[in-house]
């Protein structure tokens, strides 16, 4: 499975199947920001011990920070080692919003 999913192929996804999506931009991040991508849920990536093995193994995941750099790197790079089917928007929430991707208030 590839590491990270285009805006465009997210957009398709959204249509085709089950899948979590999580936000895992620091708290700093999501607190400086008035939007999220609708369904996502918010994982504190400085506490992934806490919910790390809380995410379904039974379909994939999506995941995004702000920018798809480093935080989301890690984030999956954790999740694949615990045989989680987990990839990262490119680009993160900006890359999704410069596509056209919706967002929600939070």
């Amino acid at each position: 499975m590839d590491r990270t999913i285009s805006p465009n192929d997210l957009k398709k996804l959204r249509n085709s199947s089950p899948f979590a999506l999580l936000d895992v931009r620091r708290k700093s991040d999501l607190d400086a920001s008035r939007e999220k991508i609708l369904g996502a849920t918010w994982c504190d990536p400085d506490a992934m011990d806490e919910w790390l093995d809380k995410i379904p193994k039974n379909r994939e995941v999506v995941l995004y920070c702000v920018r798809g750099g480093s935080v989301s790197n890690a984030v999956v790079d954790a999740l694949q080692a615990k045989g989680v089917q987990a990839r990262f928007i490119e680009g993160g929430i900006e890359g999704w919003k410069a596509a056209g991707g919706d967002t929600v208030g939070k």
